[in-house]
């Protein structure tokens, strides 16, 4: 299995510039083909390793040993390392095989939800929990983003590794698994950015994983819309290495209330 390389980033690139060859690169149809290709494989496991553990990964489940995002997830958000954290609430939206979640267990933290629209994803994740023994610290829960969860249900971390790359607004999605990579007309990441702030105690972070294969000025323009302002938190330059060698800027938000 090949690895992410990670790049530091001095800064990021303007909100208005475009990424080079962000044509190709934001193509929903190249994301869709990734989509396709991903469930296809021959050599797709039924079981992978990625940070010392094995992980099962299901039919329908975003496969993170195709894709460098699980790993720059994990960076960002500091579980690699068991113990970093010290207590605390952590909520994964997308939780696909539910690896970031269960990492936040190990990291730490003692209460956190795998949330994922995907059925079979809600399924993957309470494997991976009961595989680890951390059913008493991971509840995998089947959402459409916030709408599955208790109405007062509030987390010090609210983290998606979102469906960044931006399809047409009359797109349907034609597998469960395509959820996983496009999102027609920004649809969820709007309802995200509105409700996000909404699920975090009163110190806690509603943080969004995006980059620049998608629309990072439409991103921009909606946050307004809602309301809402963008701090870039981290950024990483990766190496895609399983689809070629294009760069690719990971960029971590946290979503925050405009102030006036």
């Amino acid at each position: 299995m090949s690895q992410a390389q990670l790049e530091p980033v001095v800064a990021p690139r303007p909100r208005g510039a475009a990424a080079p060859e962000a044509g190709r690169l934001s193509s929903y149809e190249r994301s869709l083909g990734r989509s396709r290709e991903s469930l296809m494989r021959k050599d797709r496991p039924r079981v992978f390793t990625m940070f010392g553990h094995e992980w099962d990964l299901f039919p329908e489940v975003f496969a993170p040993v195709y894709s460098p995002s699980t790993q720059v997830a994990v960076d960002f958000l500091d579980l690699a390392r068991p113990g970093t954290h010290d207590g605390g609430s952590f909520l994964e939206m997308g939780c696909g095989t539910g690896l970031v979640a269960a990492m936040a267990v190990f990291a730490g933290y003692d209460r956190v939800v795998a949330s994922d629209i995907n059925r079979m994803a809600v399924a993957n994740a309470a494997a991976n929990a009961e595989r680890h023994g951390l059913g008493d610290r991971l509840r995998a829960v089947h959402s459409d983003l916030f709408a599955g969860l208790e109405p007062g249900e509030r987390f010090d971390v609210v983290f998606w590794s979102s469906n960044y790359v931006l399809a047409p607004a009359d797109y349907s999605y034609r597998s469960p698994h395509e959820q996983a990579y496009v999102d027609p007309g920004y649809r969820t990441h709007r309802r995200y950015l509105t409700e996000a702030p909404l699920r975090v105690t009163p110190t806690g972070s509603a943080l969004l994983h995006f980059s620049d294969r998608g629309d990072v000025p439409a991103l921009y323009r909606i946050a307004d819309e809602c309301g809402r302002e963008l701090r870039l938190v981290d950024a990483h330059r990766v190496r895609e290495c399983e689809y070629g060698d294009d760069m690719v800027e990971h960029l971590l938000f946290e979503i925050v209330p405009r102030t006036a």
